[in-house]
């Protein structure tokens, strides 16, 4: 006898129902239309509409046609519940001349059902976006990948509930970046990954209400940065930076600045130490600072003491004298309680011939370092640390980099560092 099987999802309410199939592909929350009369049309009321590339695998002419009808349903059917997220991306060129995609109206068809979320990956995505999108109401985050095409920006913008904007692979002309953000009246997460400026002398951000902030610029060298990056952005809480040096930088007082991620590189800039030490100098309040740089281009004589500070991760490639000049950095963190190194030793270290006075978070605060590209060199740095940090608990060292051989003799000398140091550490190789 054949067993009856109750089917207990299909007697959820359909609010349910609707929450299920958004974490479907759109292609299997189509086929659920199949299983009885009642999940027929269920699938159209989904608040969640994702396209990628695999559903245009293999589509012939035909196919394409219907596809796109499908969508203009989906989208502009009237009397739809509103939307939580339009997401267009993956490898698929949606607005190209041989398809002819009404990107657009989709996009405007989202923004007329009240739509939270817009995540654009396409390529001439600047050609394609409707000016209804920079004065939605409704938007809480917008995510744009252009592929280098340019953001136009128009006068009237104001997106008065977006809290988080990221801009990919685009270029801005002229003030867009200021009349957009001090348009975005609760901004709370802001960022601009690989994207370039053009006729422009400032990127000025002011934001009252921003907490997070990404400038992530391609660092390749003959790139010129000459225009001033001005930040006002009091309660930030994240700061991520990399790129060459600006040509200067106005940074107000951040009080509540947690965590900042610095990478900074120099291409034959003339005040490049001047303007880096002045970006340094602008988030003394962080707590938890990774910098990485290629130069000692901040000016240690003039940084100011970062009383908050207390991790520190160090990302040195590869400059003479940057033992001195950690040194020298270390002095002006007196409270710092973690430490982490992370540099190759190409040249060996010159750790024997610091006669400078020991900083002070070294003889009172500093409790664990990490070497996470332990090179038998550094050895020298090692008992340095062995040496002069008095409350040390914890020393961490990574030898993975190393053969076994090298690895078999580096655990040999630090082993007699440690006998000799007569200190209570973990050692981890």
């Amino acid at each position: 006898m054949a067993m009856c099987v109750e089917d207990r999802i299909s007697s959820f309410p359909d609010h349910i129902l609707f929450h299920i199939l958004s974490f479907l592909p759109i292609k299997d929350a189509v086929r659920t239309s199949t299983i009885s009369t009642k999940w027929r049309y269920l699938f159209a009321s989904i608040s969640t509409i994702k396209f990628d590339g695999s559903l245009m695998s293999g589509l012939t002419d035909r196919n394409v046609d219907s596809f796109k009808n499908f969508v203009d349903r989906l989208l502009k059917f009237p009397d739809q519940v509103s939307l939580d997220c339009f997401r267009l991306n993956d490898n698929v060129s949606w607005n190209d001349k041989d398809h002819d995609f009404d990107v657009s109206g989709w996009i405007c068809a989202a923004l007329c059902r009240g739509v939270k979320e817009i995540d654009l990956d396409l390529k001439n995505l600047g050609d394609t976006l409707p000016a209804l999108l920079f004065t939605c109401h409704s938007l809480v985050t917008l995510k744009l990948d252009a592929v280098g095409s340019e953001i136009k920006v128009p006068s009237d913008v104001c997106l008065g509930n977006l809290k988080t904007l990221q801009l990919r692979n685009s270029v801005l002309f002229g003030d867009s970046i200021h009349r957009l953000i001090s348009n975005c009246h609760v901004l709370e997460d802001l960022a601009f990954i690989e994207c370039g400026f053009d006729n422009i002398s400032e990127v000025n951000i002011q934001s009252p209400s921003l907490k997070r902030l990404v400038l992530e610029f391609d660092v390749t060298e003959g790139r010129y940065f000459n225009y001033v990056v001005v930040i006002n952005a009091p309660i930030l809480v994240y700061f991520r930076y990399h790129a060459a040096v600006a040509a200067s930088y106005t940074l107000s007082t951040m009080k509540s600045l947690e965590k900042a991620d610095i990478s900074i590189y120099q291409f034959d800039s003339i005040n490049s130490e001047t303007s880096a030490t002045h970006l340094i100098q602008g988030i003394w309040n962080v707590r938890s600072l990774s910098l990485t740089t290629d130069a000692a281009i901040f000016l240690t004589s003039r940084l100011p003491i970062f009383h908050n500070l207390i991790e520190f991760k160090y990302l040195g490639v590869g400059f003479n004298g940057r033992e001195t000049w950690l040194v020298e950095f270390l002095h002006c963190v007196p409270n710092l309680k973690t430490l982490t190194l992370n540099f190759p030793d190409d040249a060996g270290t010159r750790w024997k011939a610091l006669c400078m006075k020991v900083p002070s978070c070294l003889s009172f605060h500093l409790k664990e370092i990490e070497i996470s590209y332990f090179d038998p060199r550094m050895i020298e740095m090692v008992s340095y640390f062995l040496d002069n940090a008095m409350v040390l608990e914890k020393l961490k060292i990574s030898t993975a980099a190393l053969t076994w051989s090298q690895k078999w003799g580096a655990q040999i000398k630090l082993l007699q560092l440690l006998k000799r140091s007569k200190k209570s550490l973990i050692v981890i190789l």
